[in-house]
């Protein structure tokens, strides 16, 4: 899931069927992106309402923006934001979450892209849409709503994953109604999945970032084709990068809250728990 810029670089003269797809904002991409690379902001398209109704305008609006950047099953896509960060592991998860099979992300992003002294470009490059009848097909389960946390999020094979800051998960630093985590939920900040320079820590160290919901030491829990792991953060982005690691890391059941906690601290009958 991961590609270096070495590796991209002799792909640019290869392959025809790529799309490379800057993650940032339009602002960024204007003032340099890696040649023939298409903008799409994906920070601008925030959804925090799973109900069944929201996600089926969720599906709708993300059908709309797919096809305006002109992604088919037939590209291979490349994800990219500064570094292997939040946006570019969101553009790999909404691509499992169409059943894309050639998605991929730059490791070290546009930063180490320009470190190795590669080409860029500031002219934008003008997608190829694609048809409005052009079909896409969704995996649910790679997507978690709130209804599906609140059925299993006390069963003894189900990890939670909340991707934010120790401060917010304490509830210290409060960006809803009301602070703190959903019950049950272990704390693993997202940036602890990469090294100084950017880059995807190797799967060795990204094992131990996650040893805390891996390690299965009473029977009952099962093994780890048993595990389902649910990752959230504020708006799903962070989350995505926790995503990202686990399936590295070869976990199968892995799920995205879509709505996260922007959702989730502003229902009021939703569980809250704080230290």
């Amino acid at each position: 899931m991961l590609i270096t810029v070495d590796e991209l670089k002799k792909m640019l003269d290869t392959r025809r069927d790529l799309l490379i797809v800057d993650a940032r904002s339009w602002h960024e991409y204007c003032s340099a992106h890696i040649p023939g690379a298409v903008n799409m902001d994906l920070f601008a398209f925030h959804w925090a309402d799973t109900t069944s109704e929201g996600i089926e305008r969720f599906n709708s609006s993300l059908k709309m923006l797919l096809r305006s950047v002109g992604i088919t099953y037939d590209k291979h896509v490349i994800f990219y934001d500064d570094i292997t960060g939040t946006l570019a592991a969101r553009g790999l998860w909404l691509m499992h979450y169409i059943c894309h099979e050639h998605a991929i992300v730059l490791d070290g992003g546009f930063r180490m892209w320009r470190r190795r002294g590669y080409p860029v470009e500031k002219e934008p490059t003008r997608p190829s849409p694609v048809k409005e009848d052009y079909a896409y097909r969704f995996d649910d389960g790679v997507l978690a709503t709130y209804r599906y946390i609140l059925e299993r999020m006390n069963s003894h094979n189900v990890r939670i994953v909340d991707a934010r800051s120790r401060e917010e998960y304490n509830g210290m630093y409060v960006r809803a109604s009301r602070g703190g985590h959903i019950p049950n939920a272990v704390n693993i900040n997202w940036e602890a999945n990469v090294m100084h320079n950017g880059m995807m820590k190797p799967v060795e160290m990204l094992r131990e970032v996650y040893s805390s919901i891996l390690q299965s030491n009473d029977e009952d829990k099962g093994n780890d084709d048993d595990i389902e792991i649910i990752c959230y953060c504020q708006g799903g982005y962070r989350a995505a990068h926790a995503y990202l690691a686990l399936k590295l890391l070869g976990m199968k059941k892995v799920r995205v809250y879509l709505g996260s906690w922007y959702e989730w601290g502003n229902r009021d009958e939703l569980p809250v728990e704080l230290p």
